[in-house]
């Protein structure tokens, strides 16, 4: 089968949707299928030697639900003819659009193309006035779609909420083994000390300041506990590293920007891992990898990540924005051991369940249905 997978994000700056499409890809490849890439890109001189990925359109950063999107913006998108021509050109079986009601780049895809159309719903956020004001006009696009998958059950309820109809929902995969195999710890960590661990970007709605909230009552309590922060920089960053300096915090480490290679390092690192993310999240990637790890997580109770994780089987929820009580979750498992890796042990259960060799064959099922219907 000849598959496109389109994505309306910068492909320079990685993300949860562009990691999901060259994942997916990368194992329907190795099913046998033919399998290219349209996405946008901001830094044309630095595209990877490939043909299989088509660079469209320039993004720019657009500032929505708490967090930074870099999408192209430009109308002209959606006349362009150099989408027209590669999916004439190519005439693909399938064409997979992530984010497929996302305009300009996706809804351009989908207006041109003339295959089985696949799109795939991964946003979550409590309200939208995109979607509220742009229904009408988007409903044209929404019944160019052959079929509709939904990533987490909040992702299904948000967009159903404007656009009715019949959604499968196929989770986030990840690669198992890259976490699970157990991988040489970071040396400089492995001094005693309980380390908790924050993998994410330092956006407000990844809820990291009431972490650094919480931590101040976790060290008053455990003073042998470090707080090691992954996530690329920025000016958020130093906003904290401030408050760090300010609340005479030790033991709270930024370690910047982690390559793929030693992430999970990081997490074979860890004692705990915690993600306080505020809302808008319609999956937890961060907690399956951690989960595949076996490490005992500690995570807000919202919609997508309550989708994830068994509250007391495979971690631990707590309120939302609510210090004292993650404070008092960090603290109950540094204090037992046991119970983190009886967490940690169910959690690498639950992870099996997300390996991408499970959930390609189901985006491939779901095509083949779609397909036959």
């Amino acid at each position: 089968m000849k598959i496109v997978q389109v994505s309306p994000y910068d492909y320079m700056h990685p993300g949860g949707v562009n990691q999901h499409i060259f994942s997916l890809g990368e194992h329907l490849t190795r099913m046998g299928h033919e399998v290219k890439y349209i996405l946008p890109s901001s830094r044309s001189k630095e595209h990877p030697k490939s043909g299989n990925i088509v660079f469209i359109g320039r993004p720019v950063p657009i500032h929505a639900s708490g967090s930074i999107v870099r999408c192209p913006v430009s109308p002209y998108l959606l006349f362009s003819d150099r989408i027209c021509e590669t999916l004439e050109l190519e005439k693909f079986d399938i064409v997979h659009l992530h984010e497929p009601l996302f305009p300009p780049l996706t809804t351009a895809c989908l207006r041109y193309s003339c295959s089985t159309n696949i799109g795939t719903f991964h946003a979550y956020r409590p309200g939208s006035w995109g979607y509220w004001f742009g229904r009408r006009v988007l409903n044209h696009w929404v019944s160019k779609l052959n079929g509709r998958i939904a990533v987490s059950q909040p992702a299904l309820d948000f967009i159903s909420r404007y656009f009715p109809g019949d959604y499968t929902i196929i989770p986030n995969g990840i690669e198992l083994e890259r976490f699970a195999t157990p991988a040489k710890p970071i040396e400089e960590f492995r001094d005693g000390k309980i380390n908790i661990l924050f993998v994410g970007r330092l956006e407000k709605r990844k809820g990291f300041g009431h972490l650094l909230q919480a931590f101040r009552y976790v060290k008053k309590e455990n003073p042998n506990t470090r707080l090691i922060v992954v996530g690329p920089p920025g000016w958020s960053r130093w906003k904290y590293e401030l408050l760090v300096r300010m609340y005479q915090l030790e033991d709270v480490v930024f370690v910047g920007y982690v390559s793929a290679e030693d992430l999970p390092r990081y997490y074979h690192t860890a004692d705990v891992f915690c993600a306080p993310a505020t809302g808008s999240e319609s999956f937890g990637i961060v907690l399956l990898e951690a989960m595949a790890a076996s490490k005992p997580i500690v995570a807000s109770n919202i919609g997508g990540y309550a989708s994830v994780i068994s509250r007391d089987i495979d971690g631990l929820l707590v309120n939302p924005r609510d210090a004292k009580t993650l404070a008092g979750a960090l603290d109950l498992l540094i204090n037992d051991q046991p119970l983190r890796e009886r967490l940690g042990a169910h959690g690498r259960l639950k992870a099996e369940e997300y390996g991408w060799d499970k959930i390609a064959h189901r985006v491939m099922d779901y095509y083949e249905r779609v397909i036959g219907d």
